[in-house]
């Protein structure tokens, strides 16, 4: 009985290996790609301020580096709103000094608050009324909407570059049109634009007036690539 089903499995083997053998390759096939970009304004505001001290005692600058936080804290959360202005802390740490012969000679703190969102004058008068904290970073980017956006857009024209370039190949070749085989679709977008502001520069504007910036452009491509079936 076994030595029937060991023939027997032996035979589709044989059978599967056969109709595989058979098969002709697959004839008149193009690999292509395509891309579609577009530009579009960064939308999306990062500021990071923050402040350091130092000194022999590690609980007094800790509790220095809490106070300046929980001042800017108030301020930035009077004009919070989700979406435009969302208010969080960043970094806060606390870390020994030593000295050469390997003792502690004294304590380093840092605390950070950042303030996020799509309203650039909301961000940049917040920041400037601040006054326990200096900026430190500013950063630029796409909020998850305008990408969401821009990145359909950016998907049409490259749908419709791949189908223009197979239409246009297809018949450089001489044939009529052509069949979708495979396809893969990859969005990608250039890194924000993350200039640094000095903390000297940045503590002259801690006033009622608006930080200044200028926000950047970035391009949003999206790439079609695989193969088509020419007929």
């Amino acid at each position: 009985m076994n030595a029937i089903r060991w023939i027997a499995a032996c035979a589709v083997l044989a059978g599967a290996s056969a109709a595989s053998a058979q098969t002709p390759p697959p004839q008149n096939v193009l690999q292509l790609s395509a891309s579609g970009t577009v530009e579009v304004q960064q939308d999306l505001l990062s500021m990071t301020l923050s402040t350091t001290r130092d000194g022999a005692d590690a609980a007094a600058i800790q509790g220095q580096l809490k106070s300046a936080l929980d001042a800017a804290l108030v301020e930035a959360r009077k004009n919070a709103q989700p979406g435009q202005l969302d208010v969080r802390t960043g970094n806060f740490n606390l870390a020994p000094r030593y000295t050469r012969d390997g003792k502690i000679s004294g304590w380093a703190g840092y605390a950070e608050l950042v303030l996020e969102g799509r309203d650039f004058p909301r961000i940049t008068q917040v920041a400037g009324r601040i006054t326990t904290l200096t900026v430190g970073n500013v950063g630029f980017a796409l909020s998850r909407e305008q990408r969401t956006k821009v990145e359909a857009e950016a998907q049409t024209l490259a749908i419709n570059a791949f189908k223009q370039k197979a239409d246009e190949l297809a018949k450089g070749f001489g044939f009529a049109g052509y069949t979708l085989r495979e396809v893969s679709v990859n969005a990608s977008s250039g890194d924000p634009i993350r200039p640094r502001m000095m903390a000297a520069q940045a503590k002259s504007m801690a006033s009622d007036s608006a930080v200044p910036i200028e926000a950047g452009k970035t391009s949003v491509v999206v790439n079609v690539s695989g193969s088509v079936q020419l007929k």
